[in-house]
């Protein structure tokens, strides 16, 4: 998986914004992880399934999560982030 380009749904900045400064911290840290590397084994990458297919999800810690989508030209689209409970939420 190439990360061309990064961008995020206006749903997802506002999930960022609510969350602890040290979640936000690692977040950040994850996410230029995965601009190097997409398949590093921290970020515990994997397709989501059922009604969440074709979107993907990263690790942030044990309990947070980044949801994202590759978009047809290619860009990553970063839509949702939180704790593992999100995906009833989306």
């Amino acid at each position: 998986m190439l990360v061309k380009k990064i961008v995020y749904s206006q749903q997802f900045i506002k999930e960022l914004e609510k969350l602890p400064e040290e979640i936000t911290k690692v977040a950040i840290k994850k996410e230029e992880i995965f601009r190097q590397n997409p398949l590093h084994p921290s970020l515990r990458l994997h397709e989501l399934h059922g009604k969440f297919s074709g979107a993907w999800s990263i690790s942030i810690t044990a309990n947070y999560r980044a949801i994202f989508k590759r978009m047809e030209n290619g860009d990553i689209l970063f839509f949702s982030i939180g704790k593992h409970d999100i995906y009833k939420y989306l």
